[in-house]
């Protein structure tokens, strides 16, 4: 079977550039002997002459002229090979494949924007999902980088937080509660809430809040997106556990209003998750930087 070695194509093309295995052993510092060795050891595994004598000088056989043009391709995509890893090294260019929980797409978005403004030679892949879909993609070790609130216990991951999550409890504009102020959590009890599914981050934030109370939690609208929970609190349908940063335009509106609820906002933050087993490239390595550094100002 044939399989050069890089050297021998590399002494090979040289013989074959200069037709004389004196010159190409001075241009490749090697003795002349070591160089004929390497013509002979090429041509044993080829079973066939890559050059002929003529007069002074070396003659590329058909054979010859094959594998000099493979050579030569080869070794032009190693060189691009190599210039594409410093590049990496050097960030350049680089991929990375970013995974966001719902609530975190607007201002994951303008982490990414700022980001390429920095690196305008990265590539990115964004995928948008739920807490529980971002755990599974975390517990395979999808993905380079995750963005969620609570992170997963139990899992082989690595979660770093970088800025404040606040939860707030929303109401319709003309609910009864608006006006009142320091509203004790307990008032809230036997008030409808429009929830989201079980698995997701504030579902977990507004358990814990009625287990303090001693009371239990009932799901009687249940939505699986943020949009659709908000539109269901403008709609009157139900009080509603939200991060403060998705209602901006809805408070800029006035069509939801932050409920004054004793001891909230509830602080939460934002987590940056390395998944199971992954290394990160050097471009995922500094996006994650970034966000670690630059974050908290940015947001």
């Amino acid at each position: 079977m044939f399989k050069p070695t890089f050297r021998q194509l590399q002494v090979f093309q040289s013989v074959a550039d200069n037709s004389s295995i004196s010159k190409a052993a001075q241009f490749l510092h090697l003795s002349q002997p070591t160089v004929s060795i390497q013509i002979k050891q090429l041509e044993q595994q080829a079973g066939l002459k890559l050059f002929e004598n003529i007069g002074r000088g070396l003659k590329l056989t058909y054979p010859g002229k094959v594998l000099l043009e493979s050579a030569r391709k080869i070794r032009l995509e190693l060189a691009e090979a190599e210039q594409k890893i410093e590049d990496l090294k050097g960030l350049k260019t680089g991929h990375l494949e970013l995974a966001v929980v719902t609530t975190a797409n607007a201002f994951s978005t303008k982490l990414l924007a700022q980001f390429l403004k920095i690196h305008p030679g990265a590539t990115f892949s964004l995928t948008v999902a739920n807490r529980q879909e971002l755990i599974t993609m975390a517990n395979q070790g999808q993905s380079d980088l995750i963005i969620m609130g609570l992170p997963p216990e139990g899992l082989e991951i690595k979660a770093e937080k970088f800025v404040e999550n606040p939860l707030v409890i929303i109401a319709h504009k003309e609910h009864q509660l608006v006006a009142e102020k320091n509203i004790p959590f307990a008032s809230l009890l036997h008030e409808s809430f429009v929830l989201r599914e079980p698995s997701s981050g504030t579902r977990h934030a507004l358990d814990r809040l009625f287990r303090a109370e001693d009371a239990k939690l009932t799901a009687k609208l249940e939505f699986s997106s943020s949009e659709a929970i908000k539109q269901a609190v403008q709609a009157g349908l139900g009080l509603a556990l939200v991060a403060r940063h998705t209602i901006k335009m809805e408070l800029a509106s006035g069509a939801v209003k932050i409920l004054d609820i004793e001891n909230m906002p509830l602080i939460r933050y934002w987590h940056l998750v390395v998944p199971r087993g992954k290394n990160l490239s050097p471009m995922a390595q500094r996006f994650k930087e970034f966000v670690l550094e630059e974050a908290p100002d940015l947001l």
